[in-house]
């Protein structure tokens, strides 16, 4: 590959870096400076590559596709939230890097023409008796398999019954078998959501990246319930949390 100046640019930002002078490796799907000494791109200066394996994670954890859904005391606070945009592009180029541009629950690649992104999902375990919900894991998923993986929100959006579907195809269950699994998920859901939880990003910290404050335990249900509420006004298509830096759950 040539030798590239690479540059961290946030989705966002992108317009912005372009006039600078930014350029789009299609390759490698990463900005650069053309030369050295562009002083108008000095803001999105490359910081060094997030570890493949974030201190403390468990790559096991959760394999496979199945109902993961967040305590509605947590919702619309995860990862992207909590960190700087730049250190997200870090974190975006790590997690499909090395999930090998494949989705890690049903092996798909990214298709632009079937609005199926790559996007950024969270593992994590909840300890009752502290009230920590810790995060473990970031996984590569699909559109579909992350739609199906935050049923309760495929459900505000009225994509149940895809989701119900992409759960059959990908994971081999009955019809009866995947509405028992989703019960139970939603079952499991309801007595975590009737607790407030603090978050644990040590594994993001101590892999050197620099956190926001998030909305404190009192505050995510007011947070949640304005979100749920735009999104009940404004339908919206294709990828949600995406790797690719669109919008997030």
């Amino acid at each position: 590959m040539v030798n590239r100046i690479w540059l961290d640019v946030p989705y966002a930002e992108k317009n912005r870096a372009k006039a600078a002078g930014a350029r789009w490796d299609p390759a490698a799907k990463r900005w650069y400076a053309p030369r050295e000494g562009m002083s108008a791109l000095e803001p999105w200066a490359a910081a060094p590559d997030v570890p493949d394996l974030l201190p403390g994670e468990d790559r096991s954890l959760g394999e496979g596709l199945f109902v993961d859904l967040v305590p509605s005391s947590c919702w619309f606070t995860n990862v992207r939230s909590c960190v700087t945009p730049r250190d997200w592009e870090r974190l975006r180029r790590m997690i499909t890097r090395r999930a090998g541009t494949r989705c890690e629950a049903c092996g798909a690649a990214e298709n632009r023409d079937a609005e199926r992104w790559l996007e950024a999902h969270e593992r994590w375990v909840y300890d009752d008796a502290s009230r920590v919900q810790r995060l473990k894991r970031l996984i590569c998923l699909c559109t579909d398999c992350h739609t199906v993986t935050h049923y309760g929100y495929a459900q505000v959006r009225g994509l149940e019954s895809k989701a119900f579907a992409h759960l059959v195809k990908v994971t081999g269950m009955s019809h009866a078998e995947a509405r028992s699994h989703i019960r139970y998920a939603f079952d499991v859901w309801e007595a975590r959501s009737a607790n407030a939880w603090t978050l644990d990003l040590s594994i993001l910290t101590d892999a050197g990246v620099t956190l926001r404050r998030p909305p404190r335990a009192g505050e995510r249900r007011g947070v949640a319930a304005a979100t749920l509420a735009a999104e009940r006004a404004v339908p919206r298509s294709g990828g949600w949390g995406a790797v690719r830096g669109s919008y997030v759950s």
